[in-house]
């Protein structure tokens, strides 16, 4: 195709731009300039668009206009209406419309291609991106629940799992027919992406987000354009970077996620810690029972009357139930009687790669009281009150002893160590992993189950 820039100027222009993405990038690592990272990076894509369309003599199509438009439109809709609790499955929804969109660029392209090398590159591109999409409505629909939120475990799954990647593979070196690849690939994104559930759907969000940048990239190889290819490859890689951070944070590998191993054997193996409880009903019932006395004496009053120390906990429950504003007035109560406030953010608390920094800095509660897991885990022990909204398994001590779970391995935060604990939850149910919580039943703690707004509140009136 004839082009209006010589390469030169292209590659210059296409330079600029893509140091405009890393810049915004740059911005975005930090809360007070991330706003201003995030319009430079939009404004240098739209601009490549622009350049892009300029360069190919496409400016005057009316089909690429109308698709613009539609596309305005629609984003435009999503802006007014998808609700803060809906952005984990909406950035799942649009990883895989980029996956697609990847994917139908790799079969244009291996129609027109004239060499090898590019017909093998339109189908790395057609693979990972037909993946990315069928495994990224999945991902969506789990987090939506239009589709189960456990995992869904098939018979012989690992094996199926493995034979669909070695068939894709034959499939592609073989130079079968596309649309037998693209099956292939959109199955594997299916059966990969069923399986996953409990803490690990924030790292397969993040996967799929940098598999969206690869497809991407790839298929710039195939067209032949630098500017997608240098873009595309930032969005991989960037994304595989915190699916990385995202990993060792929890204590997992990359390929059991894939494999789907932790679905397995939470299916097929209950967690120890049940099994020794349920050998001794009396001792439980004793447990139980102590605890439950221990509880009626005490109250939210009782316990925040004379804290120096606070640390809070956002969960799930506390997006779902849309109470970060109360969390905010609780936390201002707090700090009027004196009280240190921090809060605590389990790498997965939520369903997407920081929910909950999100939800707590849209009602202007400082970044700098927002601290990792790691950091805040040793504060624990010195804390006069833990109050956790809306969290479960990310406090769950079960971690530690549960062999066989999906959330077994994972670092979790202390809190079972403060001094007293209040769990604002909406009931006793284990969390989205599916293991029951001992802390509920240890003596420390006070359960305000409900609608997090409605207990958070009666938290806020016993001061």
């Amino acid at each position: 195709m004839e082009t209006v820039l010589s390469p030169t100027i292209f590659y210059i222009i296409s330079g600029v731009l893509v140091a405009g993405v890393l810049v915004g990038l740059s911005l975005m690592s930090k809360p007070k300039t991330a706003r201003a990272g995030n319009a430079i990076s939009a404004l240098s894509t739209v601009i490549a668009i622009a350049v892009t369309m300029y360069n190919y003599q496409v400016l005057t199509a009316p089909v690429i206009w109308g698709a613009i438009a539609a596309g305005v439109i629609i984003s435009l809709i999503i802006a007014v209406r998808v609700k803060m609790i809906q952005m984990p499955q909406l950035v799942a929804l649009l990883n895989g419309f980029g996956g697609l969109s990847s994917a139908l660029v790799a079969v244009l392209s291996y129609f027109q291609a004239d060499d090898k090398f590019s017909s093998y590159t339109a189908v790395v591109a057609l693979i990972i991106g037909f993946v990315t999409f069928t495994g990224s409505l999945v991902a969506a629909g789990k987090l939506h629940k239009v589709l189960p939120q456990k995992p869904v475990v098939i018979k012989g799954h690992t094996v199926i799992i493995l034979i669909i990647i070695a068939a894709t593979v034959v499939s592609a070196v073989l130079n079968a027919p596309i649309w037998v690849t693209g099956i292939l690939a959109a199955l594997f994104g299916v059966i990969f992406s069923i399986r996953v559930g409990g803490a690990d759907m924030p790292i397969t969000i993040s996967l799929l987000n940098s598999l969206s940048g690869v497809a991407g990239g790839i298929a710039g190889i195939a067209v032949g354009d630098v500017m997608l290819v240098a873009i595309g490859g930032i969005v991989g890689a960037s994304g595989l970077l915190l699916t990385q951070i995202m990993c060792r944070a929890m204590n997992r590998k990359l390929i059991n996620i894939l494999l789907g191993s932790t679905a397995v054997k939470a299916v097929k193996e209950p967690a120890p810690a049940v099994e020794e409880t349920a050998e001794e009903p009396e001792t439980e019932e004793e447990t139980v029972e102590t605890a439950a006395e221990e509880k009626k004496e005490l109250t939210p009053e009782e316990i925040l009357a004379d804290v120096k120390k606070v640390i809070i906990i956002p969960g799930y429950g506390m997006a779902l139930a849309q109470a970060q504003s109360k969390v905010k007035m609780l936390a201002d109560k707090l700090e009027e009687k004196g009280a240190e406030v921090k809060f605590a953010i389990h790498p997965v608390a939520g369903r997407m790669p920081g929910h909950m920094n999100v939800l707590l800095c849209e009602v202007d509660i400082p970044y700098d009281k927002l601290y990792e897991m790691d950091v805040i885990n040793p504060e624990f022990k010195d804390c006069d009150a833990v109050i956790v909204v809306g969290a479960n398994d990310v406090i769950n001590p079960a971690a530690n002893t549960a062999e066989g779970t999906p959330i077994y391995g994972m670092p979790v935060l202390d809190a079972a160590s403060a001094k007293s604990v209040i769990i604002c939850n909406f009931d006793e149910k284990p969390g989205y992993a599916g293991v029951p919580n001992p802390l509920y039943t240890m003596d420390n703690t006070l359960l305000l189950l409900g609608d997090a707004k409605e207990t958070v509140q009666r938290l806020i009136d016993s001061f």
